[in-house]
């Protein structure tokens, strides 16, 4: 049982995040001294103060708070050691907010990119999780590329002993690392190197021990000593306080392209933010360090974002991902995909930091992708507002948006809101029911700048252009995709007037891509001019830089308007 005076000094620590003033800084350095003395035996006791010291190492009141909180969370896996020497349950930590405590160790079946990687980031410490896999079938089909004479067991027997192989042909080697070596060393591009292993779904088990590969010690690795650490000397920001008109109609940010070594430290820091948080974004796995630019728009806060590899992009759309760091701390992560002027856009802030000035910091990111991708016109996904996500149920997850302008796209949730609206209006304490929530989270919602066609994105999906496609494949070529693809693409370059003789291969998966989305477009009603813009375009979707791209879908009305027919 939590003491009373554990439970009082957690409780005024807690308070603290909000409090600002005079004297409030030597009180909060006297609660940290008084619970760095503390040994804290209750698991859950033990996560409070860790969420509230990486909140107060975010926002700090002083320069004495963060020496304070660096001090106790540099030596949080002692704390940890004890709780498991005294064989407390942590499972409790396991969650995607509270995992990645130092001191702990971590379970997931990760990518192949992610996999590789973390063996280099904690050579030794990572082994497969032997306890929950008992491979099959997928093993029989990949393992004997390594291990010779595997097929006569595997191809005809029961009960082959996989890990017996694995162990006779590692040696001395750990067998993640002899595992993930073997994998690196086929033949193959790396993308079907990628789905061979994922293909075995092995789960890998790493200890955290005190590396800074931890949500406890993740803080300052992105840190440029040129910056100065921002202190709170008054209440944070609030929503109420944030209005997205003023701010997206500001003088954009300064985005600040950074060196390809530095975009490579940019990927091993969101790969580590991303680790320890049981996540995992296609951009934040396979992001292009060549492309990361960086944007400081004040209050502490520095806003990463990039692209995606030639290699590794969208078919139709461009993507960016990226993270924002407050005083040198990972809070929240990024997803835009864009297409022509209309951007998604996903903005995830982690459970710890959401009571900090997450509006403001919202506004931010918005002004940089706007600025990056050319975006007039906003959406966010369903998912964000609580569809299949009850946690954004219970978080109201949809009220933030619409108080920030964003609008529903369908007109029967939009007479919803408004009828909500009116009930709140009519008593403040009226609450939306979570079943109302549900309803309202049931399609993306929209936020247009000045200028932007009001409406114009509310029925697109790229999905549905997807759909069409491959309709159009069972129907006119028997379901052969790669023989769908070869005609598009000649009648389109044909149309084109492109000789495709010397385009890379990536240049003609652009051409085929766009090819069959366009196939049902009247192109010989274009303009020679429109045709040789959508060429440029096409050869762009897989230049060093796919903003080009995106800027160029946003100036070719024509391409613009036949993508929203054909997907909405």
């Amino acid at each position: 049982m939590i003491s009373k005076s554990l439970e009082r000094l957690l409780s005024r620590l807690e308070e603290s995040r909000y409090r600002f003033g005079s004297g409030e800084v030597d009180r909060v350095v006297r609660l940290l001294n008084a619970l760095a003395r503390i040994r804290v035996k209750d698991p859950t006791s033990f996560i409070r103060l860790h969420e509230t010291l990486l909140f107060l190492r975010a926002f700090p009141q002083a320069p004495g708070v963060v020496r304070a909180v660096e001090k106790l969370l540099n030596s949080f896996w002692k704390k940890v050691a004890e709780l498991r020497a005294g064989e407390e349950d942590l499972s409790s930590w396991e969650t995607f907010e509270f995992a990645g405590v130092s001191g702990t160790t971590m379970e997931d079946t990760l990518s192949f990119d992610v996999a590789r990687w973390l063996i280099r980031r904690l050579p030794g410490r990572v082994e497969i999780a032997w306890d929950n896999y008992e491979p099959g079938r997928e093993a029989g089909a990949v393992w004997p590329r390594f291990m010779p004479l595997l097929e006569d067991d595997a191809f005809v027997e029961a009960d082959t002993p996989w890990r017996k192989w694995l162990d006779s042909a590692r040696g001395k080697k750990n067998s993640a690392e002899w595992l993930i070596e073997h994998f690196e060393s086929l033949e193959l591009p790396d993308r079907d190197k990628a789905e061979l292993y994922d293909s075995l779904r092995l789960p890998l088990r790493w200890d955290l021990g005190n590396s800074r590969v931890s949500r406890t010690r993740n803080f300052g690795t992105m840190w440029d000593p040129r910056q100065k650490t921002f202190y709170h000397t008054e209440p944070l920001i609030s929503r109420s306080q944030v209005s997205l008109a003023v701010e997206l109609a500001r003088k954009p940010p300064a985005l600040i392209k950074l060196s390809r070594k530095e975009g490579e430290r940019v990927m091993d820091a969101i790969r580590e933010v991303m680790l320890v948080r049981y996540r995992e974004l296609y951009g934040t796995t396979l992001g292009d360090p060549a492309s990361v630019v960086r944007a400081d728009v004040g209050r502490g806060v520095s806003i990463y974002l990039w692209s995606l590899p030639p290699e590794r992009r969208l078919p139709l759309r461009a993507y960016v991902a990226g993270f924002t760091w407050k005083n040198g701390v990972p809070v929240n992560y990024i997803e835009a995909i864009g297409l022509c002027e209309w951007m998604e856009v996903g903005f995830n802030t982690f459970y710890t930091f959401r009571g900090g000035e997450t509006a403001w910091i919202y506004a931010q990111v918005l002004r940089c992708l706007c600025h990056l991708m050319g975006t007039t016109c906003m959406s966010v996904y369903p998912y964000q507002l609580g569809h299949d996500n009850e946690e954004a149920i219970q978080s109201g997850a949809f009220w933030f948006y619409r108080k920030l302008g964003f609008r529903p796209g369908r007109p029967e949730l939009l007479r919803l809101v408004e009828n909500e609206e009116s009930k709140i209006a009519a008593n403040p304490k009226y609450r939306t029911p979570a079943r109302t929530l549900r309803r309202l989270a049931a399609s993306h919602v929209f936020y247009e700048l000045l200028g932007s066609e009001v409406g114009a994105w509310d029925r697109f999906s790229t999905r549905n252009i997807g759909v069409r496609v491959n309709a159009r494949m069972a129907r006119d070529f028997g379901g052969n995709a790669q023989r769908m693809r070869t005609e598009s693409a000649r009648r389109l370059a044909r149309s084109l007037g492109a000789n495709t003789t010397s385009w890379t291969k990536i240049e003609k998966a652009s051409l085929e891509n766009l090819a069959v989305a366009l196939a049902s477009a009247r192109l010989s009603e274009w303009t020679s001019a429109e045709r040789d813009a959508l060429l440029r375009i096409i050869r762009a979707k897989s230049a060093r830089d796919e903003m080009k791209f995106l800027h160029l879908t946003r100036g070719h009305p024509r391409l613009r308007d036949a993508l929203l027919k054909i997907g909405s």
